[in-house]
């Protein structure tokens, strides 16, 4: 099949059905390209990203009138 037809194709089908044709080439592109695999980040990866104040535990000022 070439692409003019392929073309001619598609434009005759009805919108939904072309939007779900999209969404099928789209996985079918993901499936069949190696070089763009889904990295899932390992645990761990964020380690020394944040830093915890020293003063993380201590009451705030703004709510020690409601504190008991």
């Amino acid at each position: 099949m070439n692409e003019e037809a392929l073309l001619t194709r598609m434009h005759d089908l009805p919108y939904l059905i072309n939007v779900e044709l999209l969404d099928y080439m789209e996985f079918l592109v993901l499936k069949h390209n190696p070089q763009k695999e889904n990295i899932h980040p390992k645990a761990g990866c964020m380690k020394g990203t944040f830093v915890i104040g020293e003063d993380f535990n201590e009451e705030l000022e703004c709510i020690k009138e409601y504190m008991p």
